[in-house]
């Protein structure tokens, strides 16, 4: 079983697990934080990632909440020369803090599912580490996890009355919330962007999707000429770094 409670803007979670006879469990500290790859922490601007810590062995649940705080300082995780075991994190940076009681040492596996402001395009990322009873885990960055991809949210008219041009929008951050831009630090120029249009389950034409004057926000124009449903399954892909985000709209298109 564990309990929980909240200090400050950190959940901590106290997972106590009665393991029979044995030494006196000890409490033990875990941070957990979830790092955009090629960006910064994921925490309350994008609702948090989902963190769950079990017991590989039992599959027991030992402490589950979300990561909450700021995203960290950009000048130390995008600019800096790092040096070996230098910390990225600053101590607003986003973080899920658990306090575990156990009195043996437990293979733990750590999952993370996030940004949950967007729980269509979170991605869920996982490892596993022993935890000792008495030994913390909470120096430098904690335990941290890289989570890849873009969160991504399309949209386009529900219905268009007459074949004709159909303006398909999209909303592209760093899975962090960090915006793009061209020329910014994440650079609109070296991202792919664009719909697959499909109709009755075929690909009937590829739109690609240009920077619209905003932060984060991309535009193109699918010329339908013919009535029906259709699907378009909108991407956004780093080559740089594999990062890749995808979502799927449907919208319909009226006869003349």
């Amino acid at each position: 079983m564990f309990h929980s409670g909240k200090i400050g803007a950190v959940a901590i979670l106290a997972g106590i697990v009665a393991v029979g006879g044995g030494a006196q469990a000890e409490p033990t500290e875990i941070v957990v934080r979830v790092l955009s790859r090629d960006a910064k922490f994921i925490g309350s601007s994008m609702g948090g990632a989902q963190v769950t810590l079990r017991d590989v062995k039992s599959g027991d649940v030992l402490a589950e909440g979300q990561t909450s705080g700021g995203t960290g300082d950009t000048g130390l995780l995008m600019k800096a020369n790092q040096t070996r075991r230098a910390a990225l994190s600053t101590p607003e940076a986003a973080k899920f803090t658990a306090m575990l009681d156990i009195n043996e040492p437990r293979l733990v596996e750590v999952t993370a599912k996030g940004p949950m402001n967007n729980e269509d395009g979170a991605n869920t990322v996982s490892a596993t580490q022993w935890i000792i009873p008495g030994k913390h885990l909470n120096g430098g960055d904690g335990w941290v996890l890289e989570m890849p991809g873009f969160s991504l949210v399309a949209q386009t008219a529900d219905d268009v009355t007459a074949p004709g041009s159909v303006e398909i929008n999209a909303d592209v951050k760093m899975m962090c919330g960090c915006p793009i831009e061209p020329g910014g630090m994440w650079n609109a120029d070296g991202y792919e962007v664009a719909a697959l249009v499909k109709k009755d389950g075929t690909v009937v034409a590829k739109v690609p999707l240009d920077y619209a004057g905003k932060t984060s926000q991309f535009a193109g124009v699918f010329h339908a000429e013919s009535s029906g449903d259709y699907e378009a399954v909108v991407y956004a892909y780093d080559a740089r770094t594999g990062n890749t985000g995808v979502d799927n709209i449907a919208f319909s298109v009226g006869g003349e």
